[in-house]
């Protein structure tokens, strides 16, 4: 298969989700074997950071990158992820800001933007990635599991358990007989009511709103403390569903939740420097372990040169 890139530029701006702060960021063309790099243009026309595991800086509930001469990126889970599942194996995409925004919350605005009629074919062959052995990255404390093992194309399935009854144990798979724009893409970040506070307080989540987020009522709720977010997210009163979801949003998908996660895990694993031809089996994944095993992959593919 030919390496792909964007036919054109493609801007998006929004609030990031932890800083809160307006960013604008454009995919733009690149040259075959180009990869993913990011550049601040707030900062300097030169000021890049590859889209490569090593550069893993923070996995503070979101992935960010950073070079070594300090330029940082932060959030880029769901603007990688869309790359991958579109095919996308080049672009240069800049910002003037540090954080990539988070738009409805999943990779949707940038498929919708880009899928019709945006990809082009490059004179070039894809490189597809492969692994010689398994590579298994575990955390004893969380019992988080990322196992990938060769195999002869990419399939990804993804498992998590949070402990809760309204949750319930999710799974989510995906494989190229599957369209990623249409199952996977388009699933949205989400939080539990009870970590809302706790996150603000922590200065995270500053630019969340309930138009980003799906919230799960885990907990009993009184009616003050509905007041109390919906004074926060600035919105008419908030209810709770029957089903234990708080009502700003409707669920595309009944494991919308799973299927994030395997948009996250996609996102995070493209940090190998490419596609993968791997099978990638996933329990409570996160963004530490899922770069833990990126960076793990990539340096068992540089070991072998």
């Amino acid at each position: 298969m030919q390496q792909q890139t964007v036919r054109k530029s493609y801007s998006f701006e929004g609030k990031g989700l932890h800083t809160g702060k307006v960013a604008k960021v454009t995919v733009n063309p690149a040259p075959a074997d180009y990869g993913i790099r990011f550049v601040r243009t707030d900062i300097d026309r030169d000021a890049a950071v590859e889209a490569l595991a090593e550069n893993v800086s923070s996995t503070a509930r979101s992935t960010t990158i950073t070079s070594a001469d300090g330029v940082s990126v932060m959030t880029i889970e769901h603007l990688m992820s869309a790359l991958t599942g579109m095919g996308i194996d080049n672009a240069l995409i800049e910002i003037n800001n540090i954080e990539v925004p988070i738009l409805d919350g999943s990779a949707k605005p940038y498929i919708d933007a880009i899928w019709k009629d945006g990809i082009i074919g490059l004179d070039a062959q894809r490189k597809y990635l492969e692994i010689p052995e398994p590579v298994e990255i575990c955390d004893e404390k969380t019992g988080s599991v990322v196992r990938i093992e060769p195999a002869d194309s990419p399939s990804y399935d993804v498992k998590i358990d949070f402990n809760s009854k309204v949750l319930g144990v999710q799974t989510a798979h995906w494989d190229p007989s599957l369209t990623y724009a249409e199952e996977i893409g388009v699933c949205r970040t989400f939080v539990f009511f009870h970590e809302i506070e706790y996150l603000f307080k922590n200065n995270l989540i500053k630019g969340g709103d309930v138009d980003n987020a799906i919230v799960i009522v885990e907990h009993p709720v009184s009616d003050e403390q509905l007041e109390h977010m919906s004074r926060l997210f600035n919105v008419p009163a908030l209810k709770i569903c029957d089903n234990g979801y708080l009502n700003n949003l409707r669920l595309r998908f009944e494991n919308e939740c799973a299927r994030h996660k395997l948009l996250d895990l996609m996102g995070d694993l493209r940090l190998v420097g490419g596609f993968l031809n791997v099978r990638v089996s996933a329990v409570k994944s996160g963004h530490s372990i899922n770069t833990r095993a990126a960076r793990a992959v990539r340096e068992l593919l540089l070991n072998r040169k």
